[in-house]
């Protein structure tokens, strides 16, 4: 499994030894040399029974989706047919391409499971995982083979880094010391200090851990050949390792110096990589978007205002839960004197201030007409709708007749999804097409559907996920309005037996 690294002085040996005695007593970027093992086994297909590329894959479900998703990208599509199993996808990419995102992911994983505070190490794990998010999408649009190779490597081009600040953070803090001191940078100092630039370090430990020849070339820093000169896919994946790295470390702090730093990587690496400025520039753009919600100390990810909105959110959830709360005390009060109509009411005023729906419906099922209406809205602009939302009660292959059937409380979370359009009807697609996500309550007495509760957000409201707790409010909402229909019935039925008494 380990190679050694031969250091050029004594001090780099001592630098080294002092490192793997760190790593021994911390462990391993904490289980990622175990995960490279089983990964790195897969892709040379050592002892068959012990290493196996699909179990390998298998045993990690987002793996599996990733790969998947890889399998049936544009860039595979002339294989053909959808690649639905593991197995087929190891046939359609191979064991290295599936390795290499292996390995990427489990690296992002460590990386991000071993810092969970704003120490430097934490830093440095981010800007690593940053390159790789700005490898992955200038490899999309570059439309390389090399691309999951590409991202592994420039999140490990600042290993050497990451295991210092990670391992020896007094000698790290040393290190910038003296160089603060000396107006130079960490890098140029790095050999009189540790007797071996960073760069080494980073290759010493990706010896340590076994990794390919291949992996280790793509780490190396290389600055963008004369025009014209020829590039090898080796110079390839290590020139964009060199770019994404430089491009995380200048859009880190998110402010103008480093935005113009970036124009200029993409200029200088533009015709090395055969992707033209504009285009870089746009991919970078896609990253920061991507990484703005992946990282969580990185300026670019506004972490202070990210969690003042989900504490924002946190409360808001809370109190529209005391609110959902109030409303079923109110329906509990009334059950015996409310009309199934006043009931339907405060159900529908209660579930859209308590889950503060865009707009809210209620819907009545006409026997007689074999039709249900909108008969009562909140929203801007819904009463003007009214009128346009009726349909037929003959069962349809829809979500709505899906869920009058089912007697449960749907929650539709994406209704924009392309896969999902055909299970919409075209009256909801007439009125309330603006929806992101829904929710339906049906209503249901002795087995009959006779309406049901709609609500729903739109753009303006950030994407959520029903909790538990709010599930179990809505089924107890629904079950009391149901609970006075039945009681309507009942009274109706016995009233009619008394008058054929009479």
């Amino acid at each position: 499994m380990q190679a050694a690294f031969e250091t050029s002085s004594p001090l780099g040996g001592q630098t080294l030894s002092q490192l793997w005695d760190c790593t021994r007593r911390r462990g391993d970027m904490p289980g990622f040399a175990k995960a490279i093992t089983a990964i790195l086994g897969a892709m040379r297909g050592e002892d068959e029974q012990e290493f196996n590329m699909t179990r390998t894959v298998l045993s990690d479900p987002v793996l599996t989706q990733k790969v998947l998703r890889l399998a049936n990208s544009g860039m595979y599509s002339a294989f053909g047919q959808h690649v639905n199993t593991v197995s087929k996808a190891v046939l359609v990419l191979g064991t290295e391409a599936i390795g290499h995102l292996a390995l990427g992911l489990k690296l992002i994983e460590e990386l991000a499971a071993d810092s969970n505070d704003a120490t430097i190490a934490h830093v440095e794990m981010e800007k690593a995982v940053l390159a790789g998010i700005v490898a992955q999408q200038i490899a999309y649009t570059a439309e390389s083979r090399h691309g999951e190779e590409a991202v592994v490597c420039s999140m490990l081009h600042t290993l050497g880094r990451m295991m210092l600040t990670f391992y020896m953070p007094e000698r790290w803090t040393e290190l910038q010391r003296m160089a603060d001191d000396a107006g130079r940078r960490v890098e140029d100092l790095a050999p009189e200090s540790l007797g071996l630039s960073l760069e080494e370090v980073g290759h010493a430990a990706a010896l340590h851990w076994g990794l390919p020849h291949s992996l280790i070339s793509g780490m190396r820093h290389l600055p963008p050949p004369e025009p014209g000169a020829e590039v090898s896919a080796s110079d390839w994946i290590a020139g964009l390792s060199t770019m994404s790295a430089l491009c995380a470390e200048s859009l880190w702090h998110d402010d103008a110096a480093g935005a113009e730093a970036v124009k200029a990587l993409t200029e200088s690496y533009a015709g090395m990589l055969g992707v033209e400025p504009g285009n870089l520039m746009h991919a970078i753009e896609q990253a920061k978007v991507v990484a703005a919600n992946d990282l969580t100390i990185a300026p670019l990810s506004r972490p202070a205002e990210r969690r003042a909105k989900a504490l924002a959110k946190t409360r808001q959830r809370a109190a529209g839960n005391k609110i959902l709360l109030s409303g079923l005390a109110d329906m509990r009060d009334v059950l015996d004197s409310a009309s199934p109509g006043q009931m339907v009411q405060i159900a529908l005023e209660t579930v859209y201030k308590g889950l503060d729906f865009s707009r809210a419906v209620a819907f009545v099922r006409n026997r007689r007409e074999n039709q249900y209406a909108a008969k009562i809205s909140f929203g801007d602009g819904t009463r003007e709708l009214l009128p346009a939302m009726t349909f037929d009660d003959a069962y349809e292959p829809n979500v709505f007749h899906a869920a009058l059937n089912s007697d449960r409380v749907i929650f539709i979370e994406n209704a924009r999804d392309a896969k999902f359009a055909a299970k919409l009807p075209l009256w909801w697609k007439s009125s309330l097409s603006e929806a992101r996500s829904f929710v339906i309550l049906p209503l249901s007495s002795n087995g009959q559907p006779a309406g049901f509760l709609y609500g729903d957000w739109d753009d303006s409201f950030p994407p959520i996920q029903l909790s538990q707790t709010e599930f179990s409010l809505l089924n107890d909402m629904r079950a009391i309005v149901v609970r006075s229909v039945e009681r309507r019935h009942q009274t109706e039925v016995g009233s009619k037996a008394v008058a054929s008494r009479g």
